[in-house]
């Protein structure tokens, strides 16, 4: 009976992974699609002729998309079910793929790529959100963050992929290949089960017994957890009512909102869609280099992202963002005055790249998972789901306004005062820090709650009494 129950344990453990591990595919392909168009830009712009403004509505187009599958995806995930809102979105992810890889002009490629948007809208909230519900307590943080790091794999494989193809310059092939983990995504979401707490507040709290003792150890944690659930379930959501009527949740959801502005005005993306251009403004030229230039950029990216892990519940959330949003700051500033003074040697152009490195350091250990932890931490129970909606739109709304302008700043500020803007709005940002932002680490959500909704200063909300 024991080896029966030992063996029952392991079964449970390796269900739960399993789980996991195509939860956080969703976060691979979400970091794909946001990488690959970096490689894939200057082929797509040489082969169909098109103007400064017509490549930035081609980068900028999935986050437009991604912006609306946010906003629809807190409806669908709650009407259709997790596991559904995730199938929906694996399908997006394989026909987006496909379309794009057989683009015929721009307008297609847009089109194609707005729909890429939808997936990654619906993957960045639905993802998350399951993870959270399926994974045990014990390893739900390190779940939620194993999603966060496949999103920078994600794009440091779109990096590698698309130097790869560059050799021969097959764009198509470059988008076309996501399509095979959007197609495992796919085939692995029928697998999966139903988030138990979604399946309970539907009222069917028998099949919710049953996913739960599937993924836990002991029938008795199950049922403690099922008995949680039950009681979470009395506090019914009201996000909408609620944020007319309460000034303190209304103040929530404006930090929210602001905290994803400062994230996506950091210009990060603008590295992330642009590196290719931004090597080519620090003198290298030769194509080869610019895109092992871009696999550094998003090496760099994935081994930084351990920085926050291993920090953020150490030294806490606003310490950790005051050295990253000094370090970008820096980062940036430097590469525009060389940019400036002009980049004339080797050193020079090395420098100038070390500084872009340190930028994207300082972007993944801070504000890159930061700014969704606090996001997820400063909303009240009543009123999450609305509160991370809007937040997530956010992300999405000021990462599109990001895309569809870095070049036309380049083109009209120059290349040194496009980076300096940058440079200021991060100073900015630390200052913003200081004056608005909680420091959360080691306090209760309900502490956090309390706090909030009795009037305490938004910076003081995370304060034990």
């Amino acid at each position: 009976m024991p080896d029966n129950k030992k063996q029952s344990r392991t079964s449970n453990k390796a269900m739960t992974f399993f789980v996991c591990f195509l939860a956080a595919l969703a976060g691979l392909l979400f970091g794909l699609d946001i990488g690959v168009i970096a490689g894939a830009l200057p082929f797509i712009a040489k082969d169909f002729n098109v103007t400064a403004h017509q490549q930035e509505w081609i980068v900028s187009s999935m986050m437009f998309g991604a912006a609306v599958g946010a906003i629809g995806s807190g409806w669908m995930s709650s009407r259709l079910g997790r596991k559904k809102s995730l199938m929906i979105g694996a399908v997006l992810f394989v026909i987006g793929s496909l379309w794009s890889a057989m683009s015929s002009n721009p307008e297609m490629l847009i089109f194609a790529r707005v729909l890429l948007g939808l997936a990654v809208g619906v993957a960045s909230y639905t993802a998350p959100l399951y993870l959270s519900e399926i994974a045990p307590e014990k390893i739900r943080g390190s779940m939620i963050s194993l999603y966060q790091l496949m999103i920078t794999i994600g794009i440091l494989g779109a990096y590698l992929s698309d130097t790869a193809f560059s050799y021969s310059g097959e764009w198509r092939w470059m988008l076309g290949v996501i399509t095979i983990p959007a197609v495992l995504l796919l085939v692995g979401v029928f697998f999966l089960p139903n988030s138990p707490r979604w399946l309970a507040a539907k009222g069917d709290f028998r099949t919710a017994q049953r996913v739960l003792d599937r993924l836990r150890d002991t029938s008795e944690q199950a049922k403690k957890e099922l008995d949680e659930i039950r009681e979470s379930l009395k506090i019914k959501q009201s996000g909408w009512s609620l944020f007319k009527d309460n000034g303190n949740f209304r103040r929530a959801v404006y930090l929210g909102v602001l905290l994803q502005v400062m994230q996506q005005f950091t210009g990060m993306n603008v590295i992330m869609y642009y590196a290719p251009k931004i090597f080519e403004i620090a003198g290298f030229t030769n194509t080869t280099e610019q895109m092992w230039g871009t696999v550094i950029v998003g090496l760099i990216n994935v081994l930084a992202t351990f920085i926050a892990i291993g920090l953020v519940d150490r030294w806490g959330r606003k310490p950790t963002l005051k050295l990253g949003f000094l370090v970008m700051a820096v980062g940036m500033g430097v590469l525009g005055t060389m940019l400036h003074v002009g980049i004339h040697s080797p050193g020079a152009q090395y420098f100038a790249i070390a500084m872009l490195l340190m930028f994207i350091v300082g972007f993944a250990m801070s504000a890159g998972p930061l700014i969704w932890v606090l996001c997820s931490e400063i909303q009240p129970l009543k009123g999450r789901d609305f509160g991370i909606t809007v937040s997530t739109a956010t992300n999405w709304i000021a990462n599109m306004i990001v895309g569809a302008t870095f070049l036309t700043m380049l083109n009209t500020l120059g290349n040194a005062n496009t980076f300096w803007v940058y440079a200021g709005l991060n100073v900015l940002f630390i200052i913003l820090t200081i004056w608005l932002i909680p420091e959360t680490k080691n306090v209760s959500l309900e502490h956090i709650e309390r706090n909030l909704l009795s009037g305490k200063k938004l910076r003081d909300i995370g304060q034990r009494d």
